[in-house]
């Protein structure tokens, strides 16, 4: 009862903080992205460079937060693995529901176990969730990106073979090829005709999508533009070793399928019995949660089983 007052006045503290700094930061922060505007377009008037896309990527709707979160590295990356993954949030909303996860599975474990040790479990358990769902719809779209690349390759290759430009054939795979594919090439053909140049509009591509086949192909078209030759030609090598790579890679799935079952039995196994045991006999199983042997025990067991996961998975993923 003491840990869930706690974590409620800690919430209700915080909000009332952010609330506070956002009334007094909203003037500020407004200035702010104003001079980083001015700037950004007086910069490439002063200095000659390359006129770049002026892009407005606020960590969060409440100004004091954002400005907090800006300046974390680590929130970049977050807000960079929810665009890659089509998560329509932003980074700071991300980490609020981050923390309301992490609070609902603490006290729903806290109540269900009734040990402190459950609410501590629930909050690690809860912030992570989320986390792991962003992580699951970026390796999502990246494969089926991966999958539908050859194809736009292809494409890619007719419309240079037919006499079409570079960029006019951007334009032709944004029109033709389906998602996510067609999403990212147009953003490409979009930067590029802003006055982006082509190779910084390519590398902006390979940071977007940091896939070994993207980056493949973006240094075979920068090489083929600083140096000249058949770019049909290189295309179509590059989409056959494409799809030669699909096939090995489903053969080794097959033949590695036994390892990912083994794994998913090993890891599935333990709390399983734990769970069985609890229903069934919680006489016997209460010691491990109330002993300080059994919490031992208990970290040990986590230890160990998290060891194992990365090992077993070490082993069925085979680069090729």
């Amino acid at each position: 009862m003491q840990f869930a007052i706690a974590v409620l006045v800690f919430v209700v503290v915080s909000l009332a903080v952010f609330a506070g700094l956002s009334l007094l930061d909203q003037r500020n922060n407004r200035a702010r992205i104003l001079r980083d505007r001015l700037s950004a377009v007086q910069k490439p008037a002063e200095e000659g460079t390359d006129f770049a896309f002026l892009r407005d990527e606020m960590m969060s709707r409440i100004p004091a937060l954002d400005s907090m979160l800006r300046r974390s590295e680590r929130v970049s990356l977050i807000q960079k693995m929810l665009v890659q993954g089509e998560v329509d949030i932003r980074a700071g909303t991300f980490l609020m529901v981050c923390l309301l996860s992490a609070l609902l599975f603490g006290l729903i474990l806290l109540v269900a176990g009734g040990n402190i040790l459950f609410g501590w479990a629930g909050l690690l358990l809860g912030f992570f969730l989320p986390y792991a769902y962003a992580a699951h719809m970026r390796a999502k779209r990246f494969q089926r990106f991966e999958e539908r690349f050859p194809e736009a390759i292809d494409t890619l290759a007719r419309a240079v073979r037919a006499g079409h430009a570079f960029t006019t054939a951007l334009e032709l795979i944004a029109n033709e090829v389906s998602e996510p594919v067609a999403g990212e090439f147009r953003q490409l053909y979009e930067e590029q005709k802003f006055g982006l140049p082509v190779r910084d509009a390519l590398i902006n591509l390979t940071q977007r999508i940091p896939l070994v086949d993207v980056k493949f192909f973006v240094t075979a078209v920068m090489l083929q533009r600083e140096t000249g030759g058949n770019l049909a030609e290189i295309l179509d090598g590059l989409s056959y070793v494409i799809r030669e790579r699909f096939k090995i890679l489903r053969q080794v799935r097959v033949h590695t399928a036994q390892g990912r079952l083994t794994m998913v039995l090993l890891m599935a196994l333990p709390p399983v019995i734990v769970l069985i045991m609890q229903i069934m006999n919680p006489g016997f199983i209460r010691p491990l949660f109330t002993e300080p042997l059994g919490h031992g025990f208990i970290v040990a067991g986590i230890t160990l089983q998290t060891i194992g996961y990365f090992f077993i998975r070490k082993i069925i993923r085979i680069q090729v």
